[in-house]
């Protein structure tokens, strides 16, 4: 039975969401950020002073990477500190890179 290229195709709603995921890697800055997070838990301040970028644009980041549902937050005291811990954004993440290195 041939299947229909329509079957194949993504409903509006998936492929907006998968757009907006893979959009979450299209600046340097997040993509920095989040090489960070996926390796070890941080906090803003600790973030800034290790890649360079100001605590505020780190803020403004992490706050959208939060709404993407990339990274996870805990508090402790006036601390808060992010870290990346779905295996399915870390492997994305990973193999990403992997893909990059290998065109060099």
């Amino acid at each position: 039975m041939k299947m229909d290229i329509k079957d194949l195709v993504l409903d509006e709603h998936t492929a907006a969401h998968v757009a907006e995921l893979f959009r979450a890697f299209s600046d340097t800055s997040r993509v920095q950020i989040l090489s960070v997070l996926v390796q070890s838990e941080q906090n803003v301040g600790g973030l800034a002073q290790n890649l360079g970028i100001s605590e505020s644009a780190i803020s403004h980041h992490l706050r959208w990477l939060r709404q993407m549902r990339l990274v996870k937050s805990r508090r402790q005291g006036k601390e808060v500190y992010y870290l990346v811990d779905d295996p399915h954004i870390i492997a994305l993440f990973q193999q990403g890179v992997d893909h990059v290195q290998k065109e060099r």
